[in-house]
């Protein structure tokens, strides 16, 4: 009987290890190509940026945070490590307390009526009509201004000697008004400047947000019976969830970190009547003569956890959505 060449097994030499089974299952390890090393190109200048002025800031926050840093500290580089005795210390401040409370009341009253009046104007420029969109481009204005402007002008506006408000209050019998001298109208009068500053951005989210909702569901209400509200109520406010949540979210996280607004129109007084958590910890950076670095990072972590836990209600809630 005759034998191929590929019919021969080769011995195996006496005390040599058995060759290794391969498992034909197991994929082969493949070489990167020509496509995957184009993607890793484009993605790391992502990467970069995330480092970059993402990542190492957070990180250096929390180093200020956690050593107790002063001018001599900075200089040597030898800042003794206090764990979270500055986050205590914040904490118990005397001026912790209000700025929390002014915190939540300027963000939560700021995204309500930004969202609500928004939310009207994007309704009524919905349907169109002569020079909407010259009105719409308008509304605009406010969002393109430099916050140092706007804050300048709502200063100047509010002022309790010449301001324009005043002026016309005093057309209508109503006395003179210390709008941001006085503690009790100082916060309002830095949520009613950063109200006009955040109407155009919702506007704008929820205007696109009506474009997407078919017409065809309008007409068939109509054709129902369905009046306006009815129409809105059961179509609009329903397919505007989506975009009402991240404008929310956005608006939020916007309001909860605005410095320079207040810091303009009242620099946070007076005393700490219109102080938020964003401007004690500008104080503590910069508004003293000795500055304090490690308290207003510590404050920065505060803040940094609050946006975080909205954020994560709001991916929890859009899990919960997408799953009903």
């Amino acid at each position: 009987m005759s034998t191929t060449p590929s019919d021969v097994v080769p011995a195996r030499a006496p005390g040599s290890p058995a060759a290794p089974a391969r498992d034909p299952e197991r994929p082969r390890r493949r070489r990167p190509t020509a496509t995957t090393w184009a993607g890793l190109a484009f993605l790391a200048p992502l990467l970069a940026y995330l480092v970059v002025f993402y990542a190492y800031p957070l990180w250096r926050n929390i180093d200020l945070s956690t050593h107790w840093y002063d001018a001599r500290a900075f200089v040597q580089g030898d800042a003794e490590f206090v764990g979270l005795d500055n986050h205590e210390a914040a904490i118990s401040s005397s001026s912790f307390g209000l700025a929390l409370r002014n915190t939540a009341v300027f963000t939560l009253g700021s995204i309500a009526a930004q969202y609500v009046i928004g939310l009207a104007l994007a309704v009524f420029f919905h349907r169109s009509f002569p020079l909407s969109a010259l009105l719409r481009g308008a509304f605009l204005i406010p969002w393109l201004l430099p916050l140092i402007v706007s804050g300048s002008v709502w200063s100047w506006m509010l002022n309790s000697e010449y301001g324009i408000i005043n002026s016309v209050l005093g057309a209508f019998g109503i006395g003179q008004v210390n709008w941001l001298t006085d503690p009790g109208t100082a916060l309002l009068s830095v949520l009613i400047a950063n109200i006009w500053l955040g109407i155009p951005f919702n506007l704008v989210i929820l205007y696109s947000g009506l474009q997407n909702i078919p017409t065809d569901m309008y007409e068939a209400a109509s054709l129902d019976g369905a009046s306006g509200w009815q129409q809105f109520r059961s179509i609009t406010f329903p397919l505007l969830r989506p975009v009402t949540a991240i404008t929310l979210l956005l608006g939020f996280v916007y309001t909860l970190k605005v410095v320079d607004l207040i810091w303009v129109m009242t620099t946070g007084g007076p005393g700490s009547a219109s102080a938020n958590l964003a401007v004690l910890s500008y104080r503590f950076a910069f508004g003293t003569a000795q500055p304090n670095f490690s308290m207003a990072a510590a404050i920065g972590n505060i803040l940094i956890l609050l946006a975080l836990a909205v954020g994560l209600l709001y991916l929890y809630l859009q899990r919960r959505q997408e799953k009903s």
